[in-house]
């Protein structure tokens, strides 16, 4: 079977990508800066490109049967776009070539999710402070795209993180098409979930949350990491 990756120099990518071609899948992956990218494999091919440009995407999506996307930013006050723009160019390249599977990473920010369980402060503070304030123009680019992917006619799943962590293999996760009560996901097992999409149709055209039980690091560490770079 034939993958390309979209977003593989990532940090979640380039497990994905990892956990593929372990696997035993042909993978191509996509990336802005392919001379920067780690990974050296027989079945892999490196493709250089910037999700919008339409030629370039179309080009890696010819000949694959799975469309995986680990399109990621950062938290930034300026506009965001790459995930609503890859999509489209994606989405218009899987038309093209007839490629009907996609599964892409999102957020479980982009939706409401409720949690009586959580204390005032992270529920009432600090998830509103990330996902209105430091992630609100990244959180809202990922529903454009959510929306995107969703209303088309491909067998999409999108795949709805917390707030994700480095771990060094695959632990225990729940998965559901429901909002999950939970504040991490392991970037690992991100990518065991999203590789799973490639065989595995339970969330075809459904939304599948994830969130890791063990090993989550504290709400202090996630936040210095990820929302501040430290």
């Amino acid at each position: 079977m034939r993958i390309v990756i979209f977003g593989a120099n990532g940090p979640s990518g380039r497990l994905l990508t990892r956990r593929a071609l372990d696997e035993g899948y042909e993978v191509t992956a996509f990336t802005r800066h392919p001379l920067d990218f780690p990974i050296t494999h027989d079945a892999l091919t490196v493709a250089g490109g910037d999700v919008g440009d339409e030629t370039a995407v179309s080009d890696a999506v010819r000949g694959q049967h799975v469309v995986l996307s680990a399109l990621g930013g950062v938290y930034t006050r300026k506009s965001v776009s790459v995930y609503s723009v890859g999509a489209r160019s994606i989405l218009a390249a899987m038309r093209e070539h007839g490629v009907r599977r996609v599964a892409c990473v999102s957020s479980s920010a982009t939706v409401p999710n409720p949690n009586a369980n959580e204390t005032f402060f992270f529920g009432r503070v600090l998830q509103p402070f990330v996902t209105n304030v430091l992630g609100r123009t990244l959180y809202a680019d990922m529903a454009r795209m959510e929306a995107l992917v969703s209303t088309s006619d491909t067998d999409w799943t999108i795949v709805r993180p917390s707030g994700l962590f480095d771990a060094d293999e695959v632990s225990e996760y729940d998965v559901s098409a429901e909002p999950l009560p939970g504040r991490f996901t392991a970037r690992m097992d991100l990518a065991d979930l999203l590789l799973r999409q490639a065989y595995d149709d339970t969330f075809m055209r459904s939304p599948a949350s994830i969130i890791t039980r063990v090993g989550v690091p504290s709400v202090a560490q996630l936040m210095l990491k990820e929302a501040f770079g430290k």
